[in-house]
């Protein structure tokens, strides 16, 4: 058997058992909250990995390793950053998000929670918040099909198209059928995929390049600087990476894993697993790196394409089948991340817009059907925009992390932690957010000097203050939900 026939084997094992589990997933859908939310039944280590998983995509295994092997430590920043505003999310929205949504309504989607938290009888608040997840994702979700296409072309040496394709057919079926459990299940699986991946991958690979001192005297030989954080790297370049952190607080396909968890207690417990498990892949991903860079070195080669280290090394390493294991990693990061976008924006369609424009009070079976026939639809529209396969999709990924963290990101954390947000206020602040990341990520010169996040961020921030203070009025019902929200956190924490 050739090499690439066991990589083949491992790719065709992985997905199959990807299927599997959305089958099994789909014998445990029942209802839409199942389908939407997986019936708040998540463990904290399926919650803790499935949102790890679902956040790092292919960044995590191609595009950090290749950041630095090109330009060093420099650019961890955007690690740090991220790392910094995963915990602090974890610390202080996963358990009151939780607790908010039970208590407000039982709100299965993020804009339901907002509109039932705030009371918004003109449905305007919802009905944007929805039309933002839905336009951010479509082109989130395609950016993902442009990697998966591009995986397969880099690694099998099959047509692009062929690839994009296999990956759309083998995300939809599990998604489209087992819903938010089979999204989470999978994603959990896959996050442990990562995770050993990115452990074994350096843990042999340093072995190969001589041990940790002639390593590093490798990584000298090739440019000293290489090992320092803050060489070549300017004030407002470190501000933009650590603001990186801050598009957590807004990221709709992490913080529903929050609202799915079973208990405020698990949250601390997930928060613990989560963490732990992007402290310990993200020091793999700079690791690899920086000992591919001693090992590129040590035998005179010069790697075509950085982004690839990751994979070359585990191809060099191991044996041709748990390379194949290997190449699923980068396969399984790339998909986590499709599943996850398209089980909210499907969300988004039915709970968030069809509902509240068309107010139908139909069975939860026809809403499970609409979600579905959602996911198909996103597909389809994401693949048609992903097909000619252009450069300019992958930087989306970037420009919608900016986006959701600039509109939804102040008003989640306004929505918990301050009683007098109005609904105007959320609205007009997200509005705000949004159009400002959409005017300055799309102005190079603005974008250059600093990343859009953080005006889209401060600005929504403080435009939610303002109406929110001008339109602010008394209300007995959101005192009581609020005050119901911080007895259920006493009890439970």
């Amino acid at each position: 058997m050739t090499e690439q026939m066991y990589q083949l084997v491992s790719i065709v094992v992985y997905m199959i058992a990807m299927l599997l589990i959305g089958w099994y997933a789909f014998k445990r859908t029942s209802n839409l909250t199942d389908y939407m939310l997986g019936g708040r039944s998540l463990g904290p280590a399926v919650t803790a990995l499935s949102a790890g998983a679902s956040d790092m995509s292919g960044w995590l295994l191609m595009g950090l390793p290749g950041a630095i092997y090109l330009s060093g430590l420099g650019e961890a920043w955007i690690a740090i950053g991220l790392t910094l505003g995963a915990y602090l999310n974890w610390l202080y929205v996963a358990p009151r998000l939780r607790a908010y949504t039970q208590v407000s309504n039982n709100s299965i989607t993020i804009p339901s929670f907002l509109d039932n938290r705030l009371k918004d009888t003109s449905r305007l608040l919802r009905v944007a918040s929805g039309i933002i997840i839905l336009v951010f994702f479509t082109f989130y979700v395609s950016s993902g099909m442009v990697a998966g296409g591009k995986f397969f072309q880099s690694s099998f040496g099959l047509e692009y198209h062929t690839g994009l394709i296999i990956v759309s057919v083998v995300v939809l079926a599990y998604t489209l059928f087992g819903g938010f459990l089979a999204v989470s299940y999978t994603d959990f699986v896959q996050g442990l995929i990562m995770f050993l991946a990115l452990i074994l991958v350096p843990a042999f690979g340093i072995f190969i390049t001589g041990g940790f001192s002639e390593t590093a005297a490798s990584i000298r030989e090739v440019d000293s600087a290489l090992f320092n954080l803050v060489s070549g790297v300017s004030v407002v370049t470190i501000i933009s990476s650590l603001a990186w952190g801050l598009g957590y607080f807004g990221q709709p396909h992490i913080i529903v894993r929050f609202m799915a968890i079973k208990s405020v207690k698990e949250t601390k417990s997930a928060r613990r697993i989560g963490i732990g498990w992007m402290i310990l892949s993200l020091f793999g991903a700079i690791a690899t790196a920086l000992i591919g860079i001693a090992y590129f070195q040590q035998n005179n080669v010069d790697l075509a394409d950085p982004e690839t280290v990751f994979i070359v090394l585990g191809q060099i390493i191991f044996h041709p089948l748990i390379a194949g294991i290997m190449l699923a990693a980068v396969l399984a990061a790339i998909m986590s991340t499709i599943s996850s976008q398209l089980i909210v924006t499907s969300s988004a369609l039915i709970e968030d817009l069809y509902k509240a424009v068309f107010k139908t009070n139909a069975t939860d079976s026809h809403y499970v059907f609409l979600g579905r026939l959602a996911v198909l639809v996103v597909t389809i529209i994401a693949m048609i925009l992903a097909w000619p396969n252009k450069e300019s999709v992958l930087k989306l990924v970037s420009f919608a992390w900016a986006g959701f963290g600039g509109a939804f990101g102040p008003i989640i954390l306004l929505s918990l932690y301050w009683r007098k947000l109005t609904a105007k206020g959320a609205l007009f602040g997200m509005i705000i957010g949004a159009v400002t990341v959409g005017v300055w990520g799309s102005i190079d010169v603005l974008h250059d000097a600093l990343y859009e996040i953080v005006p889209g961020f401060a600005l929504c921030l403080i435009v939610a203050v303002l109406v929110s203070k001008a339109t602010y009025k008394r209300d007995t019902v959101i005192e009581r939900e609020y005050d119901d929200t911080l007895e259920l956190l006493k009890e439970e924490m």
